[in-house]
């Protein structure tokens, strides 16, 4: 497989770059739609402040073993079989490569005490709730509708995986880098066409810009999709918008991790920008590629808010990042705060408050909709055939699922204890780790994206070298 800018860049490609690159230099910037925030603003402050220091927090020990479960079969349709292309493969961990103070703890523990303390409050919590029956006494009932209001007060948005099933394994992510596996066809734009059709509150006689799977529409070009999305409530829009920019970061990894060569067996991965060029540029995809970026733009913003609406529960004294290793979790610990400095910092977040604003009984029925919906996301990804794009797609969801849960749990966190679990609001460390590697991926996402601007400009600068030697 060619370079960047190898043989398979011919000149209709390269005319094409020069366009995309003028296109970008001329559209992909100012005011994003439904915040006031521009895309300038993101890019230097991911570029300065957020991105080094991200890269840095998931290298720790704590965000990068992260337990999966990569064997539940899918829910809505037979398996169709899983991808047997190597670089599909995810290598999980052993149970000796995991820091002892990860796998000794439970989903909800997060500090050295509470792992201490497991055992106890396992036992308590037995005895409160293990022999539900018809003739429950006053305190158990008590108990039990407390226990089933603190549950419900999760407003879970993702459907998580039982850590405790012997199918669940610990995977090393810096082990499993996200990148382009060869994994495409049928089998993924089922997925994909999942998502976008029965989930974004899309009606059948609409149908998006580009869906391969879609009939011939002639000369719409998608502006009907435009018009019925633009005639949706905020929070519906909201929806789509975060789908489709998670849809485009990842194409934006796949596209810079891309296999461009393997020889004696050691392959060779790096920025695609025919690839790119093929899923982003303005001619190729009808005006539609921008538009997924400045939703990538959008949901970067999102889970970006999230982590400064966030920073209490972490703050607290409670709150460890416990691996046993005591100076590094300090350091893991100082590190996220900075950064949760960084987040709070920013002066155009966006405003999760004119979401869900309208009378409590539509707003609540709303926000409930808008919870399944996404919920049902996250279990179509136990659907994706290829294992590391099923990896990837989960924990990215489930680090959206947890941003989500965030915003919409602003009471909660405020009234959080100092010095003792809350029963009001509480993250997993499978949560945290999705959260952090999840907005990690964002920032890397529009860090790619300066990269390949640079490399369309090198690219057209070249041709135009190239034109002034041929004549």
């Amino acid at each position: 497989m060619s370079g960047y800018w190898g043989p398979a860049a011919g000149p209709g490609l390269l005319a094409a770059l020069s366009c995309l690159w003028a296109a970008g230099q001329a559209q992909l910037i100012g005011v994003l739609d439904d915040c006031q925030c521009d895309i300038e603003s993101i890019d230097d402050f991911n570029t300065y402040k957020i991105f080094p220091k991200i890269q840095k927090l998931q290298e720790r020990d704590y965000f990068r073993y992260y337990k999966v479960n990569l064997k539940r079969p899918c829910p809505f349709w037979a398996d169709d079989g899983h991808c047997s292309i190597k670089d599909c493969h995810v290598e999980p961990c052993p149970e000796s490569k995991v820091p002892i103070g990860i796998k000794a703890g439970s989903a909800n523990k997060y500090s050295k005490a509470a792992n201490n303390t497991k055992e106890l409050e396992d036992c308590e919590q037995a005895n409160k709730l293990g022999a539900v029956n018809s003739t429950l006494s006053n305190q158990s009932k008590e108990a039990f509708i407390d226990w089933a209001r603190y549950d419900d007060s999760q407003d879970h948005f993702c459907e998580l995986d039982d850590e405790r099933s012997p199918d669940a394994q610990y995977v090393d992510l810096l082990l499993n880098p996200e990148r382009y596996t060869g994994y495409k066809g049928p089998s993924a734009w089922r997925v994909w066409n999942s998502i976008y059709e029965e989930n974004c509150f899309k009606p059948r006689s609409v149908y998006r810009p580009l869906n391969p799977l879609a009939p011939s529409r002639g000369e719409d070009d998608g502006e009907g999709f435009y018009t019925w999305l633009e005639g949706l409530c905020l929070e519906k829009r909201v929806f789509y918008k975060l789908i489709s920019g998670l849809h485009a970061s990842i194409n934006l990894h796949l596209c810079a991790k891309y296999l461009l060569e393997e020889t004696w067996g050691k392959p060779s991965w790096g920025p695609n920008v025919k690839e790119f060029v093929r899923r982003f540029d303005s001619i190729e995809t009808k005006g539609e590629g921008l538009r997924r970026l400045k939703n990538l733009y959008f949901l970067y913003l999102i889970e970006l808010r999230a982590l400064s609406k966030v920073a209490p529960y972490f703050e607290r004294s409670i709150v460890d990042l416990y691996t046993g290793n005591v100076n590094e979790d300090a350091e893991s610990k100082a590190l996220l705060l900075d950064i949760f400095r960084d987040t709070k910092s920013f002066t155009m977040h966006f405003d999760e408050k004119s979401m869900f604003a309208g009378d409590k009984k539509g707003a609540k029925s709303l926000k409930e909709e808008f919870r399944l919906h996404f919920k049902n996301i996250s279990r179509i990804m136990d659907c994706v055939g290829c294992d590391k794009c099923r990896l990837w797609g989960k924990l990215q969801t489930q680090g959206l699922g947890t941003a989500l849960k965030i915003l919409f749990s602003e009471r909660e966190i405020q009234n959080l204890p100092e010095n003792s679990p809350s029963k009001g609001f509480q993250l997993t460390r499978q949560e945290i780790v999705a959260l952090v590697n999840a907005f990690g991926r964002l920032s890397t996402s529009i860090k790619e994206l300066q990269n390949f601007k640079v490399l369309l400009q090198h690219t057209r600068k070249k041709k135009l070298f190239s034109v002034v030697l041929f004549f």
